[in-house]
Parts: structure tokens; C-alpha cells; sequence
């Protein structure tokens, strides 16, 4: 199993490694231990790069496969053998820019459930953007600018944002854990992450997210679309704080 360290400290930029896995045929490295995110839950990957002294591994695409985080590496330098100690460098810009949107994204749903109850029916981002679908039978201008002044009121409070891991039980125990209209959490996890926006918000989630709610910014709804009876699609974009 890899050890994900971006679970307990998603500011880490750099970190070192062994090798102990090797897909070649795809150009793929499985490492003891990776602060690289895998993409999963709407989140998309980070890129960054893995050295080997002068060797350089340009990382764009990690997937989390069996318990394992697999590195998807370019270039034509040949794969590092298993047990080689390679040092891990984020693409830093893009994997901040991801915690500040998904945590947007946590701030909207945290809104959306508290004033009106609605679940989430599905989701995705890209640095900076996203979409989120939400149980709404209607969705209108005055509705979506409620929305958005209220979530940026939630920004601008500077809530505080916090991670732990929980044994399955007492995670069980939180109300309305699982924010999704769907259980996402197959039975054989034993150990399940949440991550809290204090007074807001609280849920499990695997992701990575900024440390107060003052980071996001300010989020914007660019567009909303009808995608069934009561199911709502919300675009968003985050900008800078105003």
C-alpha cells in the first residue's frame, strides 16, 4: 500500500520516496509513499515531476490502483529500477489551485445542504472551475444569486477547514456524512478521511483542501442548467478574493 501523505498535510510540495513497484509497459512507478494526489472524487490528478539525480520523470497522470498510487511518467529515460530512491516535486500552482476550488466546492455543497436540503448528485473540477449537480425540481437567476452571495459570505468568514481519519464506525456515527445521493464507500474500508469547514460543513472526502475558507477566494456561478426532473447542474469558476 502506498502511505498517501497528502491525506494528513495536503501542503506538502516536496517529499522522498522508494521504489517498489514498476508498470513498464505504461511507464508507470508505484512508490512507498507519494504526496502526488491520484485522481478520484471529481478531483483530477496532480502533476509534478520525479527525479533520480539528473533524471527527470514528468509526472501527468497518477491513479490510485489496489491500494497503490501509480505514476504515470513521459519521456523516454529509462523507468528507475525497484528500490531506487527517487524525490517527488509537485506542480505546486496547479495542486493549489485544485484545494481552493474543491474546497469551493465543499463550501456550495455545505450552503446548499444547510438552506435547502438539497443532496449532491454528482460532481467535477479543473483548477480554478467546476460542476456540481444537486436534488433541485427547480433552478432560477434569483435562486442561483442567493446561492453564490451566500457562499461567498461563508469565504469570507474565514471558517477554518480540518481533516481526520476515523475508524468506519465512528465515522457512521456523524450525521448526514455522506453528502452524496450515492454511497461512494464500499463496506471493505475500515478507515474513513472527513474533512470539516468548521460551522459549515462536514463530510467524508479524500480530497486535498486549503487549511481556512479565506484561501478559496471568491467563487463565482457562471452558468446553471436543467439535467433531469430534480437534478440541477451548478458551474462555477474561483477567482480571486473581491
Amino acid at each position: 500500500m502506498t502511505d498517501l501523505l497528502y491525506q494528513t498535510d495536503s501542503y506538502l510540495r516536496e517529499f522522498d520516496a522508494q521504489v517498489i513497484e514498476l508498470d513498464e509497459e505504461n511507464r508507470g512507478i508505484i512508490l512507498d509513499r507519494t504526496a502526488f494526489y491520484p485522481a478520484g472524487g471529481g478531483q483530477p490528478s496532480d502533476y509534478g515531476l520525479l527525479t533520480a539525480g539528473e533524471i527527470q520523470y514528468p509526472v501527468k497522470k497518477v491513479k490510485k490502483i489496489a491500494g497503490q498510487a501509480v505514476h504515470y511518467v513521459e519521456g523516454e529515460a529509462a523507468l528507475p529500477p525497484v528500490g531506487a530512491r527517487l524525490h517527488g516535486h509537485l506542480d505546486w500552482e496547479r495542486r493549489y489551485q485544485l484545494m481552493r476550488t474543491h474546497t469551493a466546492m465543499h463550501i456550495l455543497c455545505g450552503v446548499i445542504f444547510r438552506d435547502y436540503g438539497a443532496s449532491v448528485t454528482g460532481g467535477d473540477m479543473d483548477p480554478l472551475q467546476g460542476r456540481m449537480d444537486f436534488e433541485f425540481e427547480t433552478m432560477h437567476h434569483e435562486l442561483v444569486e442567493e446561492i453564490q452571495q451566500a457562499v461567498n459570505l461563508e469565504i469570507a468568514r474565514a471558517l477554518p477547514v480540518h481533516t481526520a481519519i476515523l475508524p468506519r464506525d465512528e465515522a457512521f456515527k456523524i450525521p448526514d456524512l455522506i453528502r452524496t445521493k450515492i454511497n461512494l464507500l464500499p463496506e471493505g474500508i475500515l478507515q474513513v478521511r472527513v474533512v470539516e469547514i468548521v460551522g459549515l460543513d462536514l463530510q467524508a472526502d479524500g480530497g486535498t483542501h486549503v487549511h481556512n475558507t479565506a484561501e478559496v477566494g471568491h467563487m463565482h456561478i457562471v452558468d446553471y442548467k436543467s439535467k433531469g426532473k430534480i437534478n440541477k447542474r451548478i458551474y462555477v469558476e474561483v477567482g480571486d478574493a473581491q
